[in-house]
């Protein structure tokens, strides 16, 4: 049984009419045999299919419950789409995917629709966790950025209060990122700070070793892990998030990124075959050091990319 109080809105309306809207999966055929039945009251008693509703009537009906559930929209976009993504970490709340290389996280002009936000909208949808026909329902938000040609982990927020949390500790360096890179040649100290001003210009960035006006300083913390003949595997935590920081710093500190042909060396790219930089975000680690509400739970734990294909390629014999 179902109960309703007519408001405003409905009153003045036939009560069949107001009842085939309200239970849009109830034919005319069946609504007919519940009148006969009785089954349809307004305020205690019987009424007739033709009765006009009033404001404050209270209107019983004794019908199936199916039949007052209103018929999903289906987005076929969404429910067809072959998503491919690599989950690191799934909870309720957030999101950790590994990014492949070449895929880029938000739509731009170049690419609207094989994004890493596109699979990932699709994959919660199958799931019926996202529903993009439903204001209500909250879309999933990555909470940082990498490059699109740099593949790792992605952190995306699955709800309004996850996106708020993470994005404050991320403002606040309470979340960690780590990074993988191979260099060209090997670093003078096996770990150290590059610390430098960078400048961000339309399409790239300049580093500079002195402060200057609309630069912003630039800090990556390093750690050379192997080495393969004239190339170096470096894991990199950043202390700062400036656009290009990794390969830009590098570059500056006479070590480009293999692969990166936009500010290291292309013939050494060429010789390996390599068309993008050598760079994973392989590594994340939550250290709150404040209150995070719902995502406490996530204090001190550490999830990264077991298998990061340059390093299995060039590294897997000497490490």
């Amino acid at each position: 049984m179902k109960e309703f109080v007519i408001d405003k809105a409905s009153a003045g309306k036939r009560l069949d009419k107001w009842l085939m809207k309200e239970a849009p999966s109830l034919s005319v055929g069946l609504m007919q045999k519940y009148f006969r039945q009785k089954d349809i009251k307004v305020n205690g008693k019987h009424a007739p299919k033709d009765a006009v509703l009033n404001e404050g009537d209270v209107v019983r009906a004794y019908v199936p419950d199916e039949y007052f559930v209103r018929p999903k929209k289906v987005d076929p976009f969404l429910q067809n789409y072959r998503h491919n993504i690599k989950v690191v970490y799934e909870d309720q709340h957030i999101l950790l995917v590994d990014k492949q290389p070449g895929m880029m996280v938000h739509p731009d002009d170049t690419e609207k629709v094989n994004t890493l936000i596109t699979h990932v909208k699709a994959y919660l949808y199958q799931k019926g966790e996202y529903d993009s026909r439903n204001p209500e329902s909250y879309a999933p938000t990555p909470c940082n950025r990498i490059d699109r040609f740099t593949g790792g982990v992605v952190l995306i927020a699955k709800t309004e209060t996850a996106m708020r949390i993470l994005n404050r500790k991320i403002r606040d360096h309470e979340i960690e990122k780590d990074y993988l890179c191979i260099i060209l040649g090997q670093m003078r100290e096996p770990e150290g700070m590059l610390e430098n001003w960078i400048f961000k210009n339309e399409r790239r960035v300049t580093v500079l070793d002195k402060e200057a006006p609309g630069a912003q300083i630039a800090q990556t913390r390093y750690f050379a892990l192997a080495e393969n003949g004239p190339l170096s595997l470096v894991e990199c935590e950043l202390l700062t998030g400036r656009t290009h920081q990794i390969r830009a710093q590098f570059a500056h500190a006479g070590h480009p990124l293999l692969g990166d042909n936009q500010y290291g060396d292309r013939r050494v790219n060429m010789q390996y075959r390599r068309e993008y930089q050598a760079l994973y975000a392989y590594k994340i680690v939550f250290r709150f050091k404040t209150d995070a509400g719902e995502l406490n739970y996530l204090k001190g734990q550490t999830f990264w990319v077991k298998d990061v294909p340059f390093e299995v390629e060039y590294f897997s014999e000497v490490r």
